[in-house]
This record gives C-alpha cells, structure tokens and sequence, in this order.
C-alpha cells in the first residue's frame, strides 16, 4: 500500500524486497464490464438499440445480519470533541442521514487512550467518549481490537509510560500475553453491550517474520482464536471478523512473489498475503464475516493502467475472497483509491476528483461481492481537510458535511446489504468514460474524465461535468 502513518490506519508493509521492473508505458485498454463470481467472461450483452449492458452480483439477503453497510473509521480527530455547536452540528448531521451509517472505533489509538496501562486496571475515557458519539448519531458501532497495551509488548506498564510511537502502536503482544490480549477484549465486549460486531487486530500488525520473509500467520490465527473464544463467551451473538489482512499488489509484469491467478492490469496479488489469507480461512475457529483492508494501487503507489481502472483489483480481490469464504459476508475495514505523499497527505486531486474515484472504489467493492467498506476519515483539526467526512468540529462553523460525506450517506442509503444489483445498459462510445452501479431503485453513474461529457446510460442521455458522480432514478 502506500505510505500510511499509524494515524492514517493503514501500515505500509514494504515487504522483502521483489523484482524491481522498468517503467515501461502500458497500451492497455479496458472497458467498465462488470462480472459475476467465477465468471472471468464477464456478463456484457446488448440491448435492442445496441447499448452494452452490465450486470454485478447481489448479496444474499441472509447476508444482511452480519453486515451492516457502507461507513466510516473514527480516527485520531474526530467530531467528539471541539465547539459545542459544532459537535452538536455534527451529531444532527449523522443522525439525520436516510440511513445511520456504521462506524468503527480502535480501542487504543486513533483517537483512544490505553485501555489497560497496567494489568486489571482499565481506563476507557476517551473511548466512552467516542461510543457515546456514535450512539447520539445512532450510528452502529464497530469495534477494532488494535492495538496491545505495552505491557503485552515487553514495555512498561503505566498510563503516563504509554510508549506512542508508529513503531510501539504496530507490535503485536507477545504470544505469553495472547489470553491476556483477549482478556481485554472481552472486557471491552461487557463495557459496551451494544456493540455487536467485533474486528480481530489491525493489518496483521507486528506478524511479520523477518526470519521466514513472509507473515506470521500461525501467531495471528493463534490470537484471533483466542479472541473468539473470549467474546463468544460474554455474548454468543456478537460476531466477531478477521483477519484484516493489508491486500498489496505488485506490478503487473512482475513475477517473483507474485500471484498467477489474482492478476489484472492493476497489477498481481503478492502471494504470501494469499497464503495468509488461506492459512487463517483453514484455521480459524470461526468467523461471522471476512475482513480485508487495501489499496487500488500497487506497493510502488502505481494506478494501473489509471486511477479509474485501478479500482478493478478491489473488485477481483473480493472475489477471490469470496470464493474462499462461502456465505460469510466481506468487509473491507480499510480502502484506499488515492496515494499518499511522504508526509501520508492526500491533497494532490480536486475534491471532485477524489470523490469520483473514491465512488469508483465503492462500486468496485460492490461488484466483488462485498456487502460493507469503511472509509477511513482523514479528519484533522484545520480549517481545509482533503476528503474528510465534515467541517472540523474544532471550528466555530463546523459540523457541517462535506462533499465525501454526501456520497458516502448516499451509497450507503442506495446500496445496503443485501442489495440486489442489476443490469445497466451503456452506450458503447461511453463505455469507456463511465463507471456504473445500480439496482431496481438506483442507477449510480461517475464520469471518469476532467471534461464534460454527454452520456447515455439505462436508456436515459444527460450531460455530465467532468469528474461528475450522479444518481439517477429508475
């Protein structure tokens, strides 16, 4: 992925070092087509009039109790705190929404304290905090298990001890504290009983094997069972999701390390995540649902063949997880459509730029199969925030929601769990310019270029400005 601070959530995990490859142009040309699980053809037809059509899979509709849609992760600012119109603003802004949108908090870091400075002695102040906001913007409230308190780490116990630091925040426990870290986690569960689902970890924080050059998938597995088994007995209907695994790909062209079957212009899955994947999927004493984390670009932050296209690896990464997984509903906890700089800022795009592209990435999870993405707000405390969800809450007029938000609420109001996706036609000279998404209701369209366009889409012609998102009804 590209480079993520801990604040941004997403660790860059520049593995062992792979196959470095040329930068040589790709002449590749794709079109929108959309396909089914397991159907590498694809399910493009056409219409009377000659328009291409396009379908997507749905989501079982049994599906729907495990997942819970299309939101957002808390990060380390968020609207809990700042000008008390501007966090009531905010609140009202949430709770008002066609439909509530799930969040997800960490319990430590990203905005919450150390839940357990020193063993038996806990300290859930700012994590109140943060439950409480998302219960007032009837939200449904998503807990992560990340990160270890650092007495679980070989550090020293005590709140004001509390090493802060990327590198502390993404050390595993050590395995002699495994029930320990388990332990926490079931106290978190009774603390908040109206949290009833539960992510294991964070982006496979701290398994790596230096000596084996790949992932430690045995520890985690080993502390995701424990976990399990912990939050399972304070309360056999919460549902508890793993492994959260950071989906890096590689260049196309490359092929030390690479996957032979995950692949597309986009690039190729890097196989020891596949393998991980499989090791926990084998293992694991259970799962209510499959949890996954990535970019659309490659390790080396390539959009392949372009930022539009790029998003087709979510699509094709769904699937396979889906193949894998059965009924079990997918997740991606984290997705990233937009590079960072070496400061891990995105601000780089217009704001509608980024929004058409991060729309983009939702339809392409969509099409993969899975049934909840949360995206993660990069909320600071200044007047301008590239892509945030609303105004900082620190300001007097803040609050108030931006343009992310919009079509965040708007997808998630459109396309929840469950959501049976049907066939759209496009016209073929369009095919190339717009990406779309729809059901019986809703037809979701993005005009992939800075221009403006005049497109036929379902039937219907309209104009469209470049980088436009629009909703059409059906």
């Amino acid at each position: 992925m590209g480079r993520h601070g801990w604040n941004s959530g997403a660790q860059r995990w520049r593995l062992t070092a792979l196959l470095g490859v040329g930068l040589a142009a790709l002449a590749l040309i794709l079109t929108v087509i959309t396909t089914l699980p397991g159907d590498d053809k694809g399910t493009e037809g056409t219409t009377r009039d000659g328009d291409k059509v396009h379908g997507t899979p749905a989501v079982p509709p049994d599906e729907a109790k495990s997942a819970v849609g299309w939101g957002f992760t808390h990060t380390q600012y968020s609207a809990d705190e700042g000008t008390e119109a501007a966090t009531r603003r905010a609140e009202t802004m949430l709770a008002e929404q066609p439909r509530a949108l799930p969040q997800i908090q960490h319990i430590m870091g990203w905005g919450a304290s150390n839940p357990e400075p020193v063993k038996g002695r806990y300290d859930f102040t700012e994590m109140d905090r943060r439950m409480d906001f998302i219960r007032a913007t009837d939200g449904t409230p998503v807990v992560t298990l990340c990160c270890a308190p650092d007495w679980m780490k070989g550090g020293k116990p005590g709140a004001g001890s509390t090493n802060w630091s990327q590198q502390s925040l993404e050390t595993a426990p050590e395995r002699a504290h495994y029930k320990d870290f388990a332990k926490l986690a079931a106290t978190v569960a009774k603390r908040y009983p109206d949290v009833r689902h539960f992510i294991v970890w964070n982006e496979f924080k701290g398994f790596w094997n230096n000596e084996k050059a790949r992932w430690d998938y045995e520890g985690y597995t080993e502390l995701y069972n424990l976990v399990h088994k912990e939050l399972k007995k304070v309360n056999k209907d919460i549902m508890v999701g793993g492994p959260y695994l950071v989906m890096d790909s590689v260049d196309p062209r490359q092929t030390e390390g690479a996957s032979t079957k995950v692949k597309g212009a986009w690039g190729r899955m890097d196989q020891r995540v596949l393998d991980a994947f499989d090791y926990w999927n084998k293992n694991k004493t259970g799962a209510d649902f499959v949890v996954v984390d990535g970019s659309s670009y490659t390790v080396d932050d390539e959009m392949l063949p372009d930022e539009f296209k790029a998003t087709d690896k979510l699509t094709a990464v769904g699937k396979w997880v889906r193949e894998r997984s059965g009924d079990l509903p997918l997740w991606w906890a984290e997705y990233y459509v937009e590079p960072g700089d070496s400061n891990d800022d995105r601000d780089g795009w217009s704001e509608s730029h980024r929004v058409a592209v991060q729309a983009s990435g939702l339809m392409a999870m969509a099409r993969g199969g899975a049934s909840s993405g949360f995206y993660w707000n990069p909320q600071n405390k200044g007047e301008s925030c590239a892509g945030c969800l609303w105004r900082s809450t620190q300001l007097r007029d803040g609050g108030t929601e931006l343009p992310m938000m919009k079509m965040l609420a708007r997808f998630n109001e459109a396309f929840p769990p469950g959501t049976d996706y049907e066939k759209v036609s496009v016209a073929p000279d369009d095919v190339p310019n717009v990406r779309v998404l729809a059901d019986k209701k809703t037809v979701l369209v993005v005009n992939t270029l800075d221009r403006s366009i005049n497109a036929k889409v379902d039937g219907k012609r309209f104009e469209m400005q470049g980088y436009e998102v629009k909703w059409l009804k059906r």
